[in-house]
């Protein structure tokens, strides 16, 4: 057995999403590990600012803006990381938008187009855009980051939860098709984590208070709990796995 199984150097990984957040702790993660980390997000100030404090750390990693709702966007960046890097070996769909927290009654067109966009058909597209480049090449891996409301919707996050199941099964679709590609696509079901994301959650004394009844643990994840997860996922550890879901929410669904 190979002893290195988390060793990601030659590696070119893209996480989108990855300017703060649980998208930033993977990218630190993957990096340390040896990977040439791609750092996306819409904004390429905040894309720039991890890259390099990731190079300062002795990591290679490059900034990229990319709005994964945007379709023209993400033609743009594969262009891109095909003209500067030539492959892509990981695909990190991590970048959401969850812009309503209501009854979902009241939720309006604006605020469904938003989030279905960004995390649905730009994960979707994002994957596609991947899995040829992969495909050409002889294989990677594909990362989905899902959520527990995927498989209880969280009260006022209708359709984020929503859009987080469809991901689910969007990840066991990519899975069956392309494993015949040597493609891997797996998912990450985080638990309340300590995010700027999460914020309407956790800066809320009320809410807070009962969801911690319900976790084990007793506490909110940090975001850097969550990315070890996606190394293993990532890697040649779980090289006999695709198409499954990883739940990371200290016990929240037990």
């Amino acid at each position: 057995m190979k002893k290195d199984l988390f060793n990601l150097h030659g590696k070119v990984a893209l996480v989108t999403g990855a300017s703060r957040g649980i998208g930033e702790s993977i990218a630190r993660l993957l990096a340390a590990y040896g990977a040439e980390v791609i750092v996306s997000s819409r904004k390429i100030d905040g894309c720039e600012a991890v890259a390099s404090s990731i190079r300062e750390s002795g990591g290679k990693a490059h900034a990229m803006a990319c709005h994964v709702g945007d379709l023209t966007q993400i033609e743009a960046t594969f262009k891109q990381i095909e003209e500067q890097f030539g492959e892509l070996d990981i695909l990190v769909n991590n970048a959401a938008a969850n812009p309503f927290f209501g009854h979902i009654l009241d939720t309006d067109l604006a605020a469904y187009e938003k989030t279905v966009d960004v995390n649905i058909r730009g994960y979707f597209f994002m994957s596609v855009a991947a899995g040829k480049m992969m495909k050409e090449q002889g294989g990677g891996v594909i990362l989905n980051t899902a959520s527990v409301n995927a498989l209880s919707p969280g009260d006022m996050q209708g359709i984020y939860s929503i859009s987080k199941a469809a991901v689910v099964s969007m990840t066991k679709a990519f899975a069956k098709e392309c494993g015949g590609l040597n493609i891997r696509v797996n998912a990450l079901l985080p638990g309340l984590t300590d995010t700027k994301f999460a914020s309407a959650l956790t800066t809320n004394e009320k809410i807070l208070k009962q969801a911690l009844k319900v976790i084990p643990l007793g506490r909110v994840a940090d975001p850097d709990e969550m990315a070890g997860t996606v190394l293993y996922l990532v890697s040649d550890a779980s090289s006999y796995t695709t198409g499954t879901t990883v739940v990371v929410d200290g016990g929240m669904m037990a």
